[in-house]
C-alpha cells in the first residue's frame, strides 16, 4: 500500500472549491496578497473544518494584479514579513471556527524563486518556525526550501506537481514555455502515479530523474480541476494508493 496526500490551492476565487474540497486530504489557502481575502478565507476554511481537510496557508507575494506569478525583487525581510502577515491572517480566520492549520505552502512566483535562492528559501522557514514550529512546510522535491526546513529543524514534505513539466534540475519549467503545462489528462495521471510508486518523473529533455512524493498538487483555478481531481482518486485507488494528509 502506497500512500499519497493530494492538496489544491483553494480560496483564490474560483467557483469550484466546494465541490474539490470533499475529494482532497489537504487544501492550500490563499492568504489575501496574491488572491482571496477575508470573507474567502473564512469561507474556505469553514468547508475545510466541515469536510474533516487539513488546511495550510498558501502566503505569496503582493501581487493581484498578476495572481502572484510574477517575480519580484524583495529582500529575505521582506519576505519574512510578508509570510508574517499572511499566515497570521489565516491562523486567526481559521482559529475562529475552531481549526487550526497543518502546513504551509508559498505560492506562485514566490514557491518558485525560493525553490532555488537559499536566503529566501530560509527567511520562509524561519518565518514558518518562529511563528508556529508545528507546521509543516510545503515544498517542491529537492529544492533549496527543502534545505532551509532541515537547516532549521523545521518539519517539512515534498511536493510534486500532476500537471506541470520538470527541467532536468528537478525545478519546474517555467509557464509560458513550451510543454510547461501537462494538458493531456491521461499522461498527467500516469506521471503522478508513477512518482509517488516510483519516485521518478520524466523531465521535459528527456531525463529520467528522482522526486520524493509526500503530496500531490491540482491548481484549484484550472478549468479542469475538479475532473482531474476525481480522475485522481480513481487512478490512485486503481493502484493501491491511498490518500491521507501528509501530516497523519
Amino acid at each position: 500500500m502506497y500512500t499519497i496526500d493530494l492538496n489544491c490551492d483553494l480560496g483564490e476565487g474560483a467557483l469550484l472549491d466546494s465541490q474539490i474540497i470533499p475529494l482532497i486530504s489537504s487544501a492550500n489557502i490563499a492568504c489575501g496578497f496574491h488572491a482571496g481575502g477575508p470573507v474567502l478565507m473564512d469561507d474556505t476554511a469553514k468547508m475545510c473544518i466541515a469536510g474533516g481537510v487539513a488546511m495550510g496557508a498558501h502566503p505569496g507575494y503582493p501581487d493581484r494584479d498578476n495572481f502572484g506569478r510574477t517575480n519580484m525583487d524583495c529582500t529575505p525581510q521582506q519576505v519574512y514579513d510578508y509570510m508574517l502577515y499572511q499566515l497570521g491572517a489565516l491562523s486567526a480566520v481559521a482559529g475562529a471556527g475552531g481549526g487550526r492549520l497543518q502546513h504551509v505552502k508559498p505560492h506562485g512566483a514566490l514557491y518558485n524563486m525560493a525553490g532555488k535562492d537559499i536566503e529566501l528559501a530560509r527567511a520562509i522557514a524561519k518565518a514558518v518556525y518562529d511563528f508556529d514550529s508545528s507546521l509543516i512546510l510545503l515544498a517542491l522535491s529537492g529544492s533549496k526550501m527543502i534545505d532551509a526546513a532541515q537547516e532549521i529543524g523545521l518539519s517539512y514534505a515534498c511536493e510534486v506537481f500532476a500537471d506541470r513539466a520538470y527541467e532536468k534540475d528537478g525545478s519546474l519549467r517555467q509557464r509560458g514555455l513550451e510543454g510547461a503545462m501537462i494538458t493531456d489528462e491521461d499522461t498527467a495521471i500516469a506521471r503522478v502515479v508513477r512518482m509517488v510508486k516510483e519516485g521518478r518523473v520524466t523531465a521535459y529533455t528527456g531525463e529520467d530523474i528522482a522526486v520524493r512524493a509526500d503530496s500531490v498538487c491540482v491548481h484549484g483555478d484550472g478549468e479542469k480541476a475538479l475532473d482531474f481531481v476525481k480522475a485522481l482518486n480513481k487512478a490512485f485507488a486503481e493502484n493501491d494508493i491511498k490518500v491521507v494528509p501528509f501530516g497523519k
